[in-house]
């Protein structure tokens, strides 16, 4: 089944990483560092299938062929900044539905590149990534690697987007991080889904909480490719079990919150079992004006049916 997976996060200085060598990590190349002397080679991956750097709409195709030359634009990135904590690049990584072909995969991941590239006008070096031989065979996808400075034909310029902090306030930044955040899970939900209908595949993906969708229940826990490997192998997982056990006092502490919840309200409200039962009948009455004895008897059944199950499900 699709599974929604947006994870968005950021290339800085203070935790000691650079945009080149992520660069050269997820397209698979080598690239020389200029500010460091250093070189960061990852030409022998594999699992690398598809590459390119998307620029804004607006630049036209040749206004900025300087930023669609990787090691040019990733040490362009370095050389912008001069803080020690700079943020020298934002990423996207998402998870590519299996339901999907790879060109139908790819056709998805340019799409929210494109999207990303002309928000913000940035610019965005996409790679999409197969699964490895030994990891899970449904884990297809791509990083989108953006500049956190606006693409020009000469250069990169000003911060933007979510690291445009000039003339705001922390409150004001804080806000402006969520709308942005928000805006940008629900575009990749939005893409996907089309991605899908397309494909004729009937699943779908949601960005929203469980909450938030109205369903009660705890997200379902994950446990990493290699132990259910094990497990479907014969061969006992610790992390497999851990991962349950976790899981299973989360589902008992919600159970417990919601039964204190309840107990509340019915000390708070101690007539509500009346009072639902007075609406049961009195629905009931009004439907005898149209309805046969017969059919009033089996649709007070179904009502009773249909309360002890709603009473079941919440119970759990």
């Amino acid at each position: 089944m699709a599974i929604y997976f947006l994870n968005i996060t950021s290339v800085g200085r203070s935790d000691g990483r650079t945009a080149t060598a992520a660069a050269a990590y997820r397209s698979g190349e080598r690239i020389h560092d200029e500010r460091s002397g250093r070189h960061f080679d990852h030409s022998d991956r594999r699992d690398v299938v598809h590459k390119e750097i998307l620029l804004p709409t607006g630049l036209g195709a040749g206004a900025a062929s300087w930023a669609r030359d990787r090691s040019q634009l990733w040490n362009a990135a370095e050389r912008a900044e001069h803080r020690s904590n700079s943020r020298v690049a934002r990423e996207f990584q998402v998870a590519l539905p299996p339901e999907l072909n790879a060109q139908q995969r790819l056709g998805l991941a340019r799409a929210f590149s494109r999207q990303i590239a002309d928000r913000y006008q940035v610019a965005v070096d996409l790679a999409i990534h197969d699964p490895k031989p030994t990891g899970d065979p449904r884990n297809f996808h791509a990083h989108l690697l953006a500049t956190t400075r606006a693409v020009t034909a000469k250069g990169l310029g000003a911060k933007v987007g979510l690291d445009a902090a000039s003339g705001r306030t922390r409150s004001e930044l804080r806000q402006l991080g969520r709308r942005e955040f928000l805006a940008v899970r629900e575009r990749w939900a939005i893409l996907t889904n089309e991605a899908l209908f397309a494909a004729r595949s009937n699943a779908r993906v949601d960005h929203r909480t469980l909450e938030a969708q109205g369903i009660e229940r705890e997200p379902q826990a994950r446990i990493p490719w290699g132990a259910y490997r094990q497990e479907q192998l014969g061969i006992r997982s610790e992390v497999a079990e851990r991962v349950r056990e976790r899981y299973r006092q989360r589902v008992q502490w919600r159970r417990e919150k919601f039964a204190s919840q309840q107990l509340a309200v019915t000390h708070a409200h101690p007539d509500t079992g009346a009072i639902r039962k007075a609406a049961r009948e009195q629905w009931a009455a009004s439907r005898a004006l149209t309805q046969s004895p017969t059919e009033v008897s089996k649709a007070l059944e179904r009502e009773r049916l249909g309360v002890v199950a709603a009473d079941r499900d919440h119970a759990l």
